[in-house]
């Protein structure tokens, strides 16, 4: 008897398989000096990463345009230039930002009405530097052929 396998369970199951792999070169200490970094720095957003799930929700975010980055890297490995490349992502990239954003003005102290647009802009600086590096990282396993 033969076990039938659908396209979908295949492309999901070699997903998995490569996102397992891109993600083995990330450590949690990295995540966490870029939080510190980026958020840290701000007064309004200070006292909000000293809470630990809107730090683990940074490190969501993070992961996730880690990996769109290194989903997208194969168009970079084949000559497109990075900013044609975002455009193709551009709905998922803006997703991620939008969602950390919101999440932070849930989790705030509610001083943030004054201050959203430099938020909004820190979390697109957030997410557009997670995706950069996972689409280098991504570009360069395409070159050692470890997809």
């Amino acid at each position: 008897m033969t076990v039938i396998t659908t396209f979908k369970e295949k492309r999901l199951e070699k997903q998995m398989k490569y996102e397992r792999s891109v993600l083995r070169e990330l450590s949690i200490q990295s995540l966490k000096t870029r939080v510190q970094q980026l958020f840290g720095s701000m007064r309004l957003t200070s006292n909000l990463i000293m809470n630990a799930g809107v730090e683990e929700a940074c490190y969501d975010i993070a992961l996730e345009a880690y990996l769109l980055g290194a989903k997208f890297s194969k168009f970079g490995y084949y000559g497109e230039e990075i900013e044609k490349v975002r455009l193709r992502c551009f709905q998922e990239e803006k997703h991620l930002i939008d969602t950390l954003y919101n999440f932070l003005l849930y989790w705030g102290s509610g001083q943030e009405g004054a201050m959203s647009e430099a938020l909004y802009y820190q979390c697109e600086q957030y997410v557009h530097i997670w995706w950069q590096e996972g689409f280098e990282k991504g570009k360069m396993r395409h070159k050692l052929r470890l997809h």
